[in-house]
């Protein structure tokens, strides 16, 4: 079973407007809402895919209980810890070329009491966890230290932690050891303090990163493929995408594919892989299903090619 935490989910709204043009009436030519947050996504992962999986929350207001009325009809099981605030509401806009637009809401601050009982909800429940996914960004409220507490009581559970969040907050935890960090390649240069121009550059952060505790580095480059660099070795996964709709939860899905394939070797990238790949050709923040998955599209290698450019995210051109 995989645990997910996330700390400041949210319900995320997804337009599909044939433009976007500023001080315009636009018109959606499509629309979904549905529930969000990276641990959320993680967790919305695993179903899609028939795994079994417990998201852990703080839900407040009406937006929380559909937040969790979306989540059950999923069969995620839902650990809510109860808020005085609302659940945030996040707004995604999509044009036609597959360019996005966010507006994610701060998010309402979390009180010291709601933050530990946030904490003691993921400690009651570890022992029967596989992995515990702690993802996203911590709502107003918490110190950047919150995610290295949890990952040290969580530990002390004997349980193993994937950590998918940045800035302080990664900084904060990794002396804390915890088994799996997930970044992308803006949260690998801004961890390492330099710009990233190459797979090669990229390598060499993730390195860094396990110099300073992670135990795994999985890291998600875009449409450069992902990176695996651990004890076993360094590896490169890339799939084929034939049209992308949408990236958002992308990454997420990723960790998902990964941690459900037992979140080590190179077998586990090419399930992050295929997982990841899958998600971006779905609208809004869609997770695969098994139909979706095309691992036969997925190539792993140890074969790392240290000189390719890695592409600008916003562009999708050389950075």
């Amino acid at each position: 079973m995989i645990l997910t935490v996330t700390p400041n989910p949210s319900l995320d709204r997804t337009y599909e407007v044939p433009g976007l043009r500023r001080g315009a009436l636009l018109r959606a030519e499509g629309d979904r809402v549905e529930p969000g947050g990276k641990g959320v996504n993680v967790s919305r992962a695993v179903a899609a895919t028939g795994g079994r999986t417990t998201a852990v929350m703080p839900l407040g207001g009406a937006e929380g209980a559909l937040l969790a009325r979306l989540l059950d009809e999923q069969g995620i099981e839902v650990a809510g810890v109860p808020l005085a605030g609302s659940t945030r509401v996040n707004i995604t806009l999509v044009e036609p070329d597959g360019t996005l637009t966010k507006v994610n809401a701060a998010g309402p601050a979390l009180t010291a009491a709601e933050a530990a009982a946030l904490l003691l909800a993921v400690r009651s429940r570890a022992a029967n966890a596989d992995w515990i996914a702690c993802c996203g960004s911590l709502p107003r409220g918490p110190g950047p230290e919150w995610y290295a507490e949890l990952v040290a009581r969580t530990h002390r559970a004997g349980a193993r932690i994937a950590l998918d969040t940045s800035g302080e907050a990664l900084t904060a935890a990794l002396a804390w050891r915890p088994e799996v960090v997930k970044p992308n390649a803006e949260e690998l240069a801004e961890a390492v303090g330099r710009s990233l121009a190459t797979v090669g550059d990229a390598v060499k952060a993730a390195e860094e990163l396990r110099a300073r505790g992670a135990g795994t580095v999985l890291a998600s480059l875009g449409a450069d493929g992902q990176l695996l660099v651990s004890d076993g070795g360094t590896y490169w996964g890339h799939a084929p995408v034939a049209t992308v709709r949408s990236n958002v939860g992308a990454g997420d899905a990723s960790l998902a594919g990964f941690l459900a394939a037992g979140g080590h070797g190179p077998a586990a990238l090419a399930a992050a892989v295929a997982h990841g790949a899958a998600a971006v050709g779905l609208p809004g923040s869609a997770m695969p299903g098994t139909a979706d998955l095309d691992p036969a599209s997925v190539v792993t290698t140890a074969d790392i090619p240290v000189d390719r450019p890695l592409a600008d995210p916003r562009t999708g051109g050389p950075s």
